[in-house]
């Protein structure tokens, strides 16, 4: 019922949106002034395909332009997304209609190379379904009519560009005018029944988790409890068995505890993110600013990223905390950045408008080294000067010999539980997909904060039995291994994007694919990373919890111990009794 009470508010909040902008007013040219202007700009962005992923400026292709070279201001987020917004020739004039006006005429001649090689560019730009975005009003500009061809010879000609306008009255209010755009596809009835069974697999995990660790984790800890002396304390069966070995360091700490520094960073981030959009403050009016607010946010959460990975540095018996932030602060950053850099190089080479300035490059490698880095040792210092989580239970000096078990069990057992979080995101998944590479408008995050809790529900409890198990079994290495069963929900989701590939876009050519590749690969390792946190810190605390609840060898013994004392107390006692 509150699952269902919940996809009610989402349902209903989702069909709410705060346009963030105010109305601006035009008015007829004998009663315009500067506060009621009569023309009307209409502005001209980048042309993108969905049969190749690299964008090109209006200005790349030979049509009508204006004596202005430069482009408007640019936030980051449409400079990243390759968003140029220039001024275009268009006049548009408040009710006055104009038919067949010429905007400019384009004279190319046979043997002028230069002539040649924009006309082929513009030929090979049309092949590949390259598409304007227009802006009127601070709205995207939709067309509703039918291209049609037109003759063409190899011979010297010119193309003659023109335009019409036509005014329509229209009962839509200003401020529900971007409804027609977020609405325009409805996946309502998709969303309700992804979110209908990623909530029924949420209530079998949680019933699970009631039955066998609840009841049989209860049982076990009486019965453990119970023994009577440190000989039936020895003679440990169970996972029991591994109670001293749990806590002991895991091997390649340091990396350990940056992937979860790391990781702790993004789903913050996320969280914060998906809060933020949930309330409609991320008005797809303003243009990149999702892209900016998620910068902004990931750069300042360095500092948790540098606390969580130093303490739990420290925890796992770590000592050079210095190294650890600086892991943390350009390892995974690093990777990013490279990639980053190598993906702009290519878009530099084929001259996309998604390829960053010289400039912009400039201020984000003084970002990454000025303010993300000291934010992040500010973080490592407080986190390696907080006291370390002590273990609820002794560490052996000797580890167990854990029992053999194959690899490929080990990895079949990850991968088996990497199907349910991806499964829960599997449809909307689909959606932010067709949101970046089928250039769909995606305003969904309703659904999305909702997906969101489910994942985070559905890693922590599967990764929890599945340690749970491997306890059972005598197998004590949970440290990686809840992170690896967590997030290898990502090895899935990079598969999907590969049948996404093939199956629903008509992406051509080498670099774009090339391309595709490289920006999935960025995506599954976050999610990598944000989902085996998850399941790490679930089994962090599930480790803790369920052995502070046991009795150990040596509290055993003491009680042994104590209870002959007394016993011996009580018999000395006794004789004196009779003598009185």
């Amino acid at each position: 019922m509150k699952i269902l009470l919940l996809l009610k508010i989402v349902v209903i909040v989702q069909g709410f949106y705060s346009p963030e902008s105010f109305p601006v007013n035009f008015c007829e040219k004998a009663d315009s002034s500067k506060t009621c202007p009569n023309e009307i700009p209409l502005f001209v962005n980048k042309l993108d395909s969905d049969q190749s992923v690299i964008p090109y400026e209006y200005h790349d292709f030979d049509f009508c332009t204006t004596n202005e070279e430069d482009p408007l201001a640019e936030n980051l987020g449409q400079i990243l997304f390759g968003g140029r917004i220039r001024s275009s020739p268009y006049k548009i004039n408040f009710k006055e209609e104009r038919q067949c006006t010429i905007l400019c005429e384009k004279e190319y001649k046979k043997g002028d190379a230069e002539h040649k090689h924009r006309l082929r560019f513009l030929q090979q730009g049309m092949k590949l379904n390259y598409q304007h975005h227009w802006i009127i009003d601070n709205m995207p500009v939709s067309e509703n009519a039918n291209p049609q061809a037109i003759g063409a010879t190899d011979e010297d000609g010119k193309i003659i560009y023109t335009y019409s306008v036509y005014w329509k009255n229209t009962s839509m209010k200003w401020s529900s005018r971007w409804d027609y755009l977020l609405d325009s596809v409805r996946y309502s009835d998709i969303q309700r029944f992804s979110i209908r069974i990623s909530s029924m697999i949420v209530v079998i995990l949680s019933g699970m988790i009631r039955v066998i660790l609840m009841r049989t984790l209860h049982r076990d800890i009486t019965r453990y409890n119970q023994l009577e002396n440190e000989e039936d304390a020895q003679e440990e069966f169970g996972w029991k068995l591994v109670h001293g070995d749990v806590f002991c360091p895991p091997r390649s700490a340091l990396f350990l505890s940056v992937f979860i520094g790391t990781g702790s960073q993004l789903l913050c981030c996320s969280f914060i993110t998906l809060a933020v959009a949930f309330f409609d403050f991320l008005s797809p009016a303003t243009r990149g600013s999702l892209i900016n607010f998620v910068f902004v946010w990931y750069i300042l959460l360095s500092i948790v990223a540098g606390y969580i990975s130093a303490r739990l540095y420290k925890t796992m018996e770590g000592l050079d905390w210095k190294k650890n932030a600086l892991l943390t602060a350009f390892f995974v950053p690093g990777i990013l950045f490279g990639m980053f850099f190598i993906n702009n190089l290519v878009l530099w080479f084929k001259g996309s408008s998604a390829a960053v300035p010289f400039g912009t490059f400039l201020i984000l490698l003084s970002i990454l080294l000025f303010v993300f880095t000291p934010l992040t040792f500010i973080g490592a210092f407080v986190g390696s000067k907080t006291d370390r989580m002590t273990p609820s239970m002794e560490t052996s000096q000797v580890p167990r010999q854990v029992p053999k078990q194959t690899h490929i069990k080990l990895l079949l057992g990850m991968l088996l539980s990497g199907i349910l979080p991806f499964g829960c995101i599997f449809t909307q998944l689909s959606f932010i997909l067709n949101s970046i590479w089928a250039h769909q408008i995606y305003y969904m995050f309703g659904f999305l904060s909702l997906v969101f809790v489910l994942l985070v529900i559905i890693c922590s409890e599967t990764t929890v039995l599945m340690t749970y198990f491997y306890f059972r079994s005598g197998d004590y290495n949970w440290w990686w291994r809840s992170f690896l069963t967590s997030g290898l929900g990502a090895a899935y989701l990079f598969m999907y994007c590969i049948y996404y590939f093939t199956s629903e876009l008509t992406i051509t050519g080498t670099i774009s694919t090339i391309l595709y590749f490289a920006y999935t690969g960025i995506f599954a390792f976050l999610f990598f990373l944000a989902t085996g946190t998850i399941g790490f810190f679930a089994t962090y605390f599930f480790v803790h919890k369920a052995h502070a609840s046991l009795t150990t060898p040596s509290e055993v013994q003491k009680r042994a111990e104590l209870v002959l004392h007394c016993k011996s107390a009580f018999m000395s006692v006794q004789p004196l009794e009779e003598k009185k």
